[in-house]
């Protein structure tokens, strides 16, 4: 077994008690952080995928926290899906898309069986 997990996550970051409410500028500046840390990362309407070591996952959680923390956020609440599995090799940065495309193949066949 590996001795550094490759974790697939899904995090929401919560700026709290900016006094906007707005929190893009807060998002934006952990989507900086996420950029330098070289995972593979994707952004959407309620969090953000991430994924590659455990390790360097939770760092990259925590690099977030950190910074939008140095902006003036004076709490962060974050929820946090991680998953890890050993039965097979996940090609890094293919975690979340492998996910998806398997769902869109059995969705494809039913449209095409419907036809």
């Amino acid at each position: 077994m590996p001795t550094d997990l490759y974790a697939v996550a899904d995090f929401c970051l919560i700026p709290m008690g900016t006094g906007d409410s707005s929190v893009a500028e807060h998002i934006a500046e952990c989507q900086r952080v996420l950029e330098k840390s070289g995972l593979s990362f994707k952004m959407h309407g309620y969090g953000t995928n991430l994924e590659g070591p455990w390790s360097e996952v939770s760092q990259a959680i925590h690099d977030c926290h950190s910074a939008v923390h140095a902006k003036g956020t004076p709490r962060i609440a974050t929820d946090i899906r991680i998953g890890t599995r050993v039965d097979r090799d996940t090609p890094a940065g293919d975690g979340n898309d492998h996910k998806v495309k398997r769902v869109e193949e059995i969705l494809a066949k039913d449209k095409a069986a419907a036809s």
